[in-house]
């Protein structure tokens, strides 16, 4: 299969989620050496959820594929790490030497271009390829307009649309050193 068949995946997934009334026209593939290992689609209106976009939905389940290994939450499994670290790429301006793999080598294909949410589930998911069918004036044209948010996130805090303020540092602060001089920490 090539980008084109990866592509129709993601159109036909997102076709049904318009038909089946489950959200807007948005379906993903991730892949892997060629093969399909995961799907989503935007099920927002079937859930209620806001974050249930394709791309999200694909990571969930890509992830949950790559790591079968991965532990149940639970107090008896609570501290094991199941995720393989590897170290930064060359170039990378990452602050630590090596972090989880995550997704790495995977690929992503979705029916629209990815929302900012969306965008920087990927850059966590550190997936480096993401091909998309319709652009954002398209997305935009059918009522889906992300440019607010793109355009809201370059200004300083002080200006966005939403109140961010920072309060009472100390607070987060002893979680933060707690993270700092933690002495078998996995970065991600």
């Amino acid at each position: 299969m090539g980008h084109k068949e990866f592509l129709a995946e993601a159109a036909r997934l997102a076709t049904e989620s318009v038909e089946r009334g489950w959200g807007g026209p948005f379906g993903t593939v991730i892949t892997k050496d060629d093969e399909i290992i995961a799907r989503g689609q935007n099920r927002v209106l079937l859930t209620a959820d806001p974050t249930a976009h394709g791309e999200v939905e694909a990571i969930h389940k890509a992830v949950q594929l790559l790591n079968p290994e991965a532990p149940t939450v639970s107090e008896e499994h609570q501290n094991e790490f199941t995720l393989e670290l590897i170290p930064r790429p060359p170039g990378s301006p990452d602050v630590v030497p090596e972090r989880a793999r995550m997704l790495q080598g995977c690929c992503l294909y979705t029916s629209g271009a990815p929302c900012p949410m969306c965008m920087s589930a990927i850059y966590w998911a550190r997936i480096g390829e993401v091909y998309y069918s319709c652009d954002w004036d398209a997305t935009e044209e059918i009522g889906f307009s992300d440019s607010f948010q793109y355009e809201d996130f370059a200004k300083p805090p002080s200006e966005r649309s939403i109140t961010l303020e920072q309060l009472y540092p100390e607070l987060g602060g002893r979680a933060y050193e707690a993270w700092e001089h933690k002495a078998d920490k996995h970065p991600y």
